[in-house]
Order: C-alpha cells, then sequence, then structure tokens
C-alpha cells in the first residue's frame, strides 16, 4: 500500500533532518532481515544511532532535494548508493561501535528453496536421525550412507551447496530433515560515508596494530635498500651507525697500541672466553666458550668480507681508512 501524501511528507523531513544533523551512517544491506530483527537492532542502538529504510525511489528524491537546498554538499554520493534492498545508519559516534552491534544482531536461518546462498553448506559425516526407510531419498541427492543402530548414517562430509548457488526443493528438504539452519542474517555493511568520504566496509579492518605493522614492514624495506644504494635516510642511519662500530671494532681488535673503552670488552673476551662463559646447563663450560668464540671468528670474517660496503655516513668505502 502506497504511502499518503502526509506520510511521505513526514518521510521528507525526517530523512532531511537526519542528513543535516549526522555526519557518519552506514549503508546496510537488509535481505532476509525481518521486522522483528529489525527491531531488536533499532533496541541495541537506541541513543547512539538511527536507522532509516525507505523506497529507493524515495531516498533519491530527498538527497537530490537537500542537495538542491545545500549546494556543495557531499551528500549527493549517497545517491549511487540506494540500489537494491539497503538503508541507513546515522551515527555521529565511534563507527566501529555501532559496526559491532549491527553484526552481533544475526539470527540462524533454515535454507530456503530459491533462495541464493550466502554460504556453503557441508553435511557433515554421522548419524541423520532419520529411519532406514529413507534411504532412498538420499541416495535421489548421491549422499554415500549406511544403517548403523537403526538409523541412516552419512559416511563422509558433503558439500551439498555451493556459495552463491539457488537452494533447490531437495536441499532443502534434507537440511530440513537434520534440523539444520545453515544461514544466518542480519544487516550487511555495504559503505561506510564519513564527513563527506564514501568508502568500502571493509576499510574499518583496518585497526592501528594493523597500520602500525604495514608502517614497520615499509621502513624495514626503505632501510634495505637505502644501505644498497649507498643513500642515507632516517630508516638506514642507525643500521649505518651500527655497520660502522662493528667495522672499527673489527680493525681495533687486531691493533696492539690503540683501543677505546667499548672495545675493551671484546679484546677481553678473545683474550680470555672462559671469563665470560655461563655457570649453568651442565658439564664444563669449555664447550660454550669454545662455540662463543667460534661465533665471534666468524662475525669477525663477515665484518672483514664488508670491504666495499658501506661506512657510517652511507657513502661506499673501500675496505681502507677508517
Amino acid at each position: 500500500m502506497p504511502l499518503s501524501a502526509e506520510r511521505k511528507a513526514e518521510y521528507f523531513e525526517k530523512m532531511k533532518e537526519l542528513l543535516g544533523s549526522y555526519t557518519k551512517l552506514f549503508v546496510v544491506q537488509v535481505d532476509n532481515v525481518g521486522s522483528m530483527q529489525l527491531q531488536m537492532t533499532r533496541k541495541s542502538l537506541r541513543g547512539r544511532a538511527e536507522i532509516l529504510m525507505g523506497k529507493n525511489t524515495m531516498m533519491r528524491k530527498v538527497i537530490q532535494d537537500y542537495v538542491d537546498e545545500n549546494p556543495g554538499t557531499p551528500v549527493e554520493k549517497l545517491k549511487e548508493m540506494c540500489r537494491g534492498n539497503v538503508g541507513f545508519v546515522f551515527t555521529n559516534g565511534e563507527l566501529g561501535e555501532i559496526r559491532e552491534v549491527l553484526e552481533s544482531n544475526t539470527r540462524p536461518a533454515p535454507a530456503k528453496v530459491g533462495s541464493v546462498a550466502p554460504s556453503s553448506v557441508v553435511v557433515p559425516a554421522g548419524p541423520t536421525g532419520c529411519d532406514p526407510g529413507q534411504t532412498a531419498f538420499f541416495q535421489t541427492l548421491q549422499i554415500s550412507t549406511k544403517i548403523t543402530k537403526g538409523q541412516i548414517e552419512i559416511t563422509t562430509d558433503i558439500l551439498l551447496i555451493q556459495e552463491g548457488e539457488k537452494v533447490t526443493a531437495s536441499q532443502a528438504a534434507l537440511l530440513q530433515k537434520l534440523n539444520v539452519e545453515p544461514f544466518s542474517y542480519g544487516m550487511h555493511l555495504v559503505a561506510v560515508y564519513d564527513n563527506g568520504s564514501l568508502f568500502d566496509a571493509k576499510v574499518l579492518d583496518i585497526t592501528d596494530e594493523v597500520l602500525a605493522a604495514k608502517f614497520g614492514e615499509a621502513v624495514t624495506v626503505l632501510a634495505s635498500i637505502c644501505l644498497v644504494i649507498g643513500f642515507p635516510t632516517m630508516a638506514s642511519v642507525p643500521h649505518s651507525l651500527v655497520n660502522a662500530f662493528k667495522a672499527i671494532v673489527s680493525i681495533t681488535i687486531g691493533l696492539e697500541n690503540y683501543t677505546f673503552d667499548k672495545a675493551e670488552m671484546f679484546k677481553e673476551y678473545l683474550k680470555d672466553p672462559s671469563k665470560f662463559a655461563g655457570g649453568g646447563g651442565g658439564g664444563d663450560g669449555g664447550g660454550g666458550g669454545a662455540a662463543a668464540e667460534a661465533q665471534v671468528e666468524e662475525e669477525e670474517e663477515e665484518e672483514a668480507e664488508m670491504g666495499g660496503g658501506m661506512d657510517m655516513f652511507g657513502g661506499e668505502g673501500d675496505g681502507g681508512d677508517y
């Protein structure tokens, strides 16, 4: 039944008020969402967000009228989102919190004949609770079974429905016999509008931790490139300093008449590794000291191979003067 002129006018005023009052909103798809489920979602969001549903033509008309009354407003981007069974969830709060509420309000649902499967359905192996007289039904669906303790048992896991396929009558009947509700329906987040920017809802999956990890990876790659090409940057200078210090220590160890404070520990270690041997682990500490000495010698060999490497100022060294 179409809305009366008064109801349409009320709807137009309400949506315009929401567009002017809120700077953020979710565009949500509400396929297979019942009125009771929608009402429970409204209750959960009370005081934090408002849900607005309506016909796409009406919503586009309201948005166009609002744009005409407010030239230059970025709300015009929402017109293209009014396609399919969608609605708007307006909020000025934290988008992450509202998203959690929307995604948590889901309910299990049976597979209906002719509906498109939102996910694949796998029937696990095991007893079905069906009597042996229904074996022909399983054979029709090409499901291997056996009779165990007076009931039909499925012998292997069966991929019954692929994601995106339409549910057939036999598949729906089988799931009903097994008392399985394979799907869950709720508001599906399509897009997010935030202060004039419209973007995919998947962007909200990018947390501060993810950004920090990606930034760290980028800095590591940048430092590696700068070290190879000999171009000093804030990312590579700490590594250049460490490499330069290692090179200086390795040269100082080979000199008898010159040393400095930081190199003393390395010289002492090479003179008598037993001073630095640990006391735990059982057995004598000689093996550990020998292993440590071998490790230091190996490190010195690696540093010696840095002859054409980078000096502490990012330039190319010739392995001679320091």
